[in-house]
């Protein structure tokens, strides 16, 4: 029997009063008194739960704007919730309007409108913590900001410099930040200068993507070759300092005012280079040059890019143009920096395999789910 019921039966009997009822029922006077109540006026129903919604809402939708708001979406369907209220603003001022967000939810439960798909950001090794003990430990690389020529045309100065020795190998004016013009400045750097250990950049293009691990054409080629990529932390130019003051001091000797020329540009860049690695000296080097503290890598460049030899425990696989491998009769996604390539997976735990590319290991692959995440702990897109 229900509560209010047994409450009922035992009041009607009058062997208790409603103080020793409530305290049996623990409950409080007013309470029993009211079922009382209830009960005397509308008998057994009175006792059942009522609605607790309010008599009155003072800040309900006026249900006739949301009408308008969808005729008005489905009239023009590339109108979003803003576009629709802003109308409704200048041609039914009379309606009772909701904000941007209560439209848009409407718009949504009506089917108008798709939800954005999420999407995906790399993960980030960190802030980098190497510091150079000598030259070609590290290279440190970066576009400086590209500025307009005197003839309507960009300039896109790229910009390599040894780390430790401040000597500045490299300042070409480009015509984008693309791989066609950065990779062979890159590849004649090396041949001119041996291989460095590691080349820190930013995480913009052509030094790294929004791929699995960040890859890019050019970082595959520094792996291929032995050199390890060093990325700084996203808007964070202070974790290479030296790079941006040097290119604080390029920027006002060659670029303010600009020439009118890519050729005429090109030679104030490459005169300045000169005055700055053999003349100038640095505080920051004792008043040294970086010349005086420089020396040309031990490591050459070889003639034929190395391929990759992996352990005969390594699953290979190739990935294809698609930017996928095979993987029990079902594509896997990678990344498109990688495409054309032969990966290495190793069998780490139960349905977890880590792949490798050459030496560096960009992520671990989860064989139920087919998806791969980077060292960081982020995910690949999911495979359709």
């Amino acid at each position: 029997m229900d509560l209010r019921q047994q409450f009922i039966s035992l009041a009607l009997n009058r062997d208790h009063t409603v103080t020793e009822l409530s305290n049996l029922f623990n409950i409080s006077r007013k309470t029993g008194h009211k079922w009382l109540q209830r009960f005397y006026a509308e008998g057994a129903s009175g006792l059942m739960d009522r609605s607790r919604a309010p008599k009155h809402i003072p800040n309900q939708i006026d249900p006739t704007a949301i009408l308008y708001l969808l005729h008005l979406r489905q009239k023009h369907p590339k109108w979003g919730a803003r576009k629709c209220r802003q109308h409704a603003e200048k041609w039914a001022s009379h309606l009772d309007l909701p904000c941007e967000s209560t439209v848009y939810r409407y718009m949504r439960l009506q089917g108008m409108t798709k939800k954005k798909p999420r999407r995906y950001k790399p993960g980030h090794p960190g802030r980098p913590f190497t510091t150079p003990k000598q030259p070609n430990d590290i290279w440190t690389t970066d576009f400086k900001g590209h500025f307009k020529l005197l003839n309507g045309k960009y300039c896109y100065p790229l910009t390599v410099m040894d780390e430790y020795s401040r000597f500045v190998l490299e300042v070409k004016g480009l015509e984008s930040t693309g791989y066609n013009g950065s990779i062979p400045r890159f590849v004649r750097l090396f041949k001119e200068f041996g291989l460095p250990k590691a080349i820190k950049s930013d995480n913009g293009i052509p030094f790294a993507t929004n791929g699995l691990t960040r890859l890019s054409k050019l970082s595959v080629l520094w792996i291929k070759l032995g050199i390890e990529p060093i990325l700084i932390e996203p808007a964070s130019p202070q974790q290479n300092g030296k790079h941006e003051r040097m290119h604080r001091t390029l920027k006002a000797d060659c670029t303010i005012p600009p020439s009118r020329h890519m050729n005429t540009q090109q030679k104030r860049f490459n005169s300045w280079k000169s005055e700055y690695n053999y003349e100038r000296p640095h505080d920051a080097l004792e008043g040294n040059t970086p010349m005086d503290l420089y020396r040309p890598s031990e490591n050459v460049m070889p003639d034929k890019l190395p391929k990759p030899d992996y352990p005969d425990h390594f699953e290979v696989r190739y990935v294809s143009a698609n930017n996928c491998i095979r993987w029990e009769s079902k594509w896997v996604g990678i990344c498109s920096a990688l495409a054309g390539e032969h990966i290495g997976l190793e069998e780490v735990d139960n349905n977890t395999w880590a792949v490798y590319f050459f030496w560096k290991r960009i992520g671990f692959m989860d064989v139920k789910t087919r998806r791969i995440r980077d060292p960081y702990g982020r995910l690949t897109k999911r495979n359709v």
